[in-house]
This record gives structure tokens, C-alpha cells and sequence, in this order.
């Protein structure tokens, strides 16, 4: 039933992605749609992969949640993000990439086995750590995401191209407000993440989570500075794309890089 479940979701997905397409492309029959017509299909797929995402993750004797069920997890979460924000603001752009994203995630984690175990009676602390770093990733993903974006904006205004994809795009002041405001978002969900991490894991060397923690705390001073240098200083444009990306590669590291490790190298 999963399967079947996941394949209407992924397809859903893609049919708002083509949707958005030939609405960026200027076809008429998309344009005079209202953009929230079109973003349908992608809510929809979201509903559908959270109850695929359920049913992966929910085990005989614990919750799964290896490699593959993380990334669906994030995917799906960064999906329903830029969705609810397309609703008001110009940024079909970033949905046509994060969507066919959660459909690939998705698929893959339908047909891939888990290997790692979060058991049912874990302390509840652990488990609001594991919901808080999901929900930290994802907004500092989107804010990774939203950095790339802005960084074609200034690349096409300083090469005197305002017209064509600049057209479909939010001012560079509002992208820059929404980039800052999930970075924030993000940047407090990364310090409960942490101070939660502390207070939940019992001996990081035996969990192997050294290597994880050093990277996520890296992440956090980057992000830290780069909130204090926005605040303080006025940082914007290529500083803070470079600040944002350099920050999410250090978690990505931090997080998806451990897991694949421990599950397939570590422990094969």
C-alpha cells in the first residue's frame, strides 16, 4: 500500500512541478491560473508522503529512521515550506526544484531498507530531539536554497539581465527578508537541537556522534556570526550567500554525512 501511496505522491509532486514549468515558460493557460491552483497537486503529494513517511518510519519494536528516511523526512518538510510560501510570494522557482527533490526521496526510501533503530521507548526527550532537528534542517535547507536563488538574481542584475526569470522572481529585498527570516527560524531550531542533543545522548564516543556534534556546532557558529553580522553590520548579497551555504554544508556534513557513514560504512 506504500508503494502505491508513494508513487500517486511522487506523480503529484511532478504534476505541480510541470505546472509551475510552463507557468514560468509564460504558457497562457497556466498564467491565468491563480498560483495556488497550481501548487494544489504539491499539497496534496505532501499529505500523501506523510502517511507513506509514517508507515516507513513505524516498526515492530521502534521507529525507523536510517539514511533514507531522514532525507524523505527533510525533503518532504522543505517541500511543504516553499509550498506554503509560493502561496504569497514569487517563488515557483525553488518549489520546481525542491518538489521533484521529495519525489526521488520518497521513492528511494519505499524500496531501500532501514538500518537504523530509534526504539518505542526511547525518553521522550530523544524523540523531541530527533522532531527538532528535522525541523532546524529543513529551514536552514530552505534558507540554503533561497541563498542559491538570490545568488542568480544578483549574478543576472550586475550581467543587466532584469527581465525573463527576474520577472518571476520576488525583489531582491523581499528574498533577502525571507532568507534572513528562515535562517533565524532555523538557527533557533538548531540551538534547542544541540541543547537538547546534550541533555538526551548519554556518551557521544560510544554513539559515535563526535564528528556529528563538532560539525553542527561549526554550523551553528557560522550561522550565529552571520545573524550578528546581518543585525549589527547590514550584511547582504554575496556575503551572506556565501556565510548561508558554508554554514548548510557543515550540517549536511554534520547530519546526513554521519548517518552515511555509521549505516554504510561503519556498520557494513
Amino acid at each position: 500500500m506504500d508503494v502505491i501511496t508513494g508513487i500517486i505522491a511522487s506523480a503529484l509532486y511532478l504534476t505541480s512541478t510541470l505546472a509551475l514549468i510552463l507557468r514560468l515558460r509564460g504558457d497562457d493557460f497556466f498564467n491565468q491560473k491563480p498560483v495556488a491552483y497550481l501548487l494544489l497537486p504539491g499539497f496534496a503529494a505532501v499529505i500523501l508522503h506523510g502517511f507513506v513517511l509514517y508507515g516507513q518510519l513505524k516498526g515492530i519494536s521502534g521507529f525507523q529512521f536510517g539514511f533514507f528516511d531522514a532525507t524523505s523526512s527533510v525533503s518532504m518538510v522543505i517541500s511543504l515550506l516553499v509550498l506554503l510560501t509560493a502561496i504569497k510570494r514569487r517563488t515557483e522557482i525553488i518549489v520546481v526544484v525542491s518538489l521533484p527533490v521529495s519525489a526521488i526521496a520518497l521513492l528511494v526510501q519505499i524500496i531501500s531498507p532501514s538500518s537504523h533503530m530509534l526504539p518505542y521507548d526511547s525518553p521522550q526527550g530523544l524523540k523531541i530531539h530527533v522532531l527538532i532537528s528535522i525541523i532546524a534542517y529543513s529551514l536552514l535547507g530552505l534558507a540554503a536554497c533561497m541563498s542559491i536563488v538570490l545568488s542568480l538574481q544578483n549574478r543576472m542584475l550586475h550581467n543587466h539581465h532584469p527581465g525573463g526569470l527576474m520577472k518571476k522572481l520576488p525583489p531582491l529585498q523581499v528574498m533577502e527578508k525571507l532568507l534572513f527570516d528562515f535562517i533565524l527560524a532555523g538557527f533557533i531550531g538548531l540551538t534547542l537541537a544541540l541543547l537538547s542533543g546534550f541533555i538526551f545522548l548519554e556518551d557521544l564516543f560510544a554513539q559515535h556522534l563526535v564528528h556529528k556534534t563538532v560539525l553542527s556546532i561549526f554550523a551553528w557558529l557560522v550561522f550565529a556570526i552571520l545573524l550578528i553580522g546581518r543585525f549589527t553590520i547590514g550584511w547582504r548579497g554575496r556575503k551572506a550567500i556565501r556565510w548561508t551555504l558554508s554554514g548548510f554544508i557543515s550540517l549536511m556534513l554534520a547530519y546526513f554525512g554521519s548517518k552515511f557513514v555509521l549505516e554504510f560504512i561503519v556498520l557494513t
